[in-house]
């Protein structure tokens, strides 16, 4: 009778594809599901508890940019641009444009095409 010893590699194999096997049970709780649709899940909105309101999430995440721990890039989260409104109303630059010479004009024509 021969014995066979079990290797280092096969016990690892057999713990490697024990967890990889056990990866979608422990997926099964989450917040989207597999689904065989066009998506290729479902969502269950019902399955997802936060603990945070939405004023601390952006808050941690303007405080995480700010710190250099979060880039742009990484977040969906879009930073507000200046506002930079003018203070005269459309009908008041239709006006304008209306009483322009024509030397005004091509003046204006020949900045904006370059």
């Amino acid at each position: 009778m021969s014995q066979q010893r079990i290797s280092i590699y096969s016990a690892l194999a057999t713990v490697a594809a024990a967890i990889t096997l056990a990866l979608p049970a422990t997926a099964s709780a989450a917040y989207e599901h597999p689904a065989n649709n066009e998506q290729g899940v479902t969502v269950h909105p019902d399955h997802f508890v936060s603990q945070k309101t939405r004023a601390q999430v952006k808050a941690e995440t303007e405080a995480a940019i700010k710190q250099g721990g979060l880039s742009f890039g990484e977040s969906s989260f879009p930073r507000e641009s200046p506002r930079s409104g003018s203070s005269k109303t459309r009908e008041q630059v239709i006006q304008e444009l209306r009483d322009e010479s024509p030397s005004q004009r091509e003046a204006r024509l020949r900045a904006i095409s370059g």
